[in-house]
C-alpha cells in the first residue's frame, strides 16, 4: 500500500499532466512510481532531469540498466528490480545476464569491474578506496565514464530511496527473490 496518496492522470495539474501524457505517449501508462512523484513536480522534474542525464552518457542502455539491476538489488528495491528486468529485456538481455548484473557480474570483464563498483559505491555509503578506483581504471574505465557511472548511481538511488519511502504498488512483473 502506497504510503502517498497517488496522483491519478485525471488529478494532476499543469505541468504533472504535461508530464503524465509523455508517459502515456512512451510506456502506455503511467508507472505507479510517476503517479507518486505527481505529488511534486519538483520530484517528477529532479527524476528526469537525472533521466535525461544519465542517457547522454557515453555508458550503453544495456550497461545502464545492468547498474540499475545491481544497485536496486543492493538497496533491496523490489518496485525498481521489477521495472529494470522489464526493461533489461524489452533490450534483449537474457535471463542469465539479468540474474548476473543482480550480483555484480558479467560476462565481459570492463562490465564486471563497473557493476562490482556500482555495488561496492551503494554497500560503503560512497566512501571506496583509492584501490576500489585503482580497479575500476584497470579496467578500462576513463575518468568520464567513471563521472558517469556516479550519475547513474545517484539516478538509480533516488528512484530506490523514493520507492522504498513511498511503497508504491509494483506495477511490472514481479522480479524473483535471488538464491
Amino acid at each position: 500500500m502506497s504510503r502517498v496518496k497517488p496522483i491519478s492522470p485525471e488529478e494532476a495539474k499543469s505541468e504533472v499532466k504535461t508530464i503524465y501524457q509523455d508517459f502515456e505517449k512512451q510506456l502506455g501508462r503511467v508507472p505507479n512510481i510517476f503517479l507518486n512523484m505527481g505529488n511534486s513536480i519538483a520530484a517528477l522534474k529532479a527524476f528526469l532531469g537525472l533521466s535525461e542525464a544519465a542517457n547522454q552518457t557515453t555508458l550503453s542502455p544495456l550497461l545502464r540498466e545492468k547498474i540499475a539491476l545491481v544497485v536496486s538489488q543492493t538497496n533491496h528495491c523490489q518496485y525498481c528490480l521489477s521495472a529494470h528486468m522489464a526493461i533489461a529485456k524489452g533490450l534483449g538481455v537474457k535471463e542469465q545476464d539479468i540474474l548476473s548484473a543482480r550480483h555484480g557480474e558479467s560476462h565481459e570483464a570492463k562490465s564486471e569491474a563497473i557493476l562490482k563498483f556500482a555495488k561496492t559505491v551503494v554497500e560503503s555509503r560512497a566512501h571506496v578506496s583509492n584501490q576500489d578506483i585503482a580497479t575500476l581504471k584497470a579496467a578500462g574505465v576513463n575518468d568520464q565514464e567513471l563521472v558517469e557511472i556516479i550519475v547513474l548511481i545517484i539516478l538509480n538511488m533516488y528512484t530506490n530511496y523514493f520507492n522504498l519511502i513511498t511503497d508504491p504498488k509494483v506495477d511490472f512483473p514481479h522480479a524473483p527473490e535471488l538464491t
